[in-house]
Order: C-alpha cells, then structure tokens, then sequence
C-alpha cells in the first residue's frame, strides 16, 4: 500500500508543478500584454519575476515529487534530506491551505489539503520501517523493535 501512496503522491505534485507554472504563465502574460505596473514598478520586471517564480516553484514541486517516486521505486524510506524537503513541502502546502480558504474559496482549500494529506501519509508509511515493514533498532537488525504480542 505505501508504494501505492508514494507513487499517487509523486504523480499529484508532478500535476501540481506543471498547474503551478501555467497559472504563472498565464499571469507573467497577462501582465506583460497589459503593461501593468505596481507603484511604478516596470511591467517587464514583473512579468519576468511571475515567470521566475512560476519555473522555479515548478521545478521546487518536481523535486519534491521524485523524492516519494524514488522511495517507491527501491520501497526504502526517504533520507534525512528527503524527508527534510518533504516535511517542508508539507508546511508549505498546510500554511497555503490556509490562505487559500480566504483567497480563494473551500475547493482550493480541499485540494491543498488532499495534497498534504498524501505527503503526511507517505512520510508516515515510510517512517522507520525497512523494506519488510518492520521497525529496526539502533544497530539496524531489529534488536530494538519491541516484542511482538
């Protein structure tokens, strides 16, 4: 099951990458075609920032979305840094959520935490447990995994 977790969870932040740069495409153009401007801010400067932004957060979501996928692949837990840049994406998408509920309405609000629920769920799939499932102890064969009742 938890590979099962992982692999939905990668291929929902793959989605999510390339949502997040179409929405800052859409908006880098906007902005450029309409020559806004924000406190007299040159509008090409803008626009060039919406579409820094929108690649950047897209690849940052990329990452993000190997790391469950390759977890998957070899059924091994994640990393500390992986794990690190999951935990991060997690906060990021919680603190989103909570913004979008006011910004942007409940539906915005579900799919944020549709995607946080999946990431809390591989991170707790694939906490401690080796490739059999079960915990291991300091030295690695299990000498610290409680007694089984």
């Amino acid at each position: 099951m938890r590979r099962t977790v992982a692999v939905v969870t990668a291929l929902v932040l793959f989605g999510e990458a390339v949502g997040v740069v179409l929405v800052n495409a859409v908006l880098a153009t906007v902005v450029d075609n309409q020559r806004m401007s924000l406190a007299g801010t040159d509008p090409g400067a803008l626009s060039d920032g919406t579409w820094a932004l929108g690649w950047t957060s897209g690849a940052l979501l990329v990452l993000c979305g190997l790391v469950p996928l390759v977890a998957a692949v070899r059924d091994r837990a994640p990393g500390r840094f992986a794990r690190a840049g999951l935990i991060a994406c997690a906060v990021v998408h919680g603190v989103l959520g909570a913004l979008a509920v006011g910004l942007a309405g409940w539906a915005a609000f579900a799919v944020l935490m549709a995607v946080l629920g999946l990431l809390v769920l591989t991170l707790v799939l694939y906490g401690s447990a080796g490739p059999g499932g079960g915990a291991r102890g300091a030295r690695g064969d299990g000498a610290g995994a409680p007694a089984a009742v």
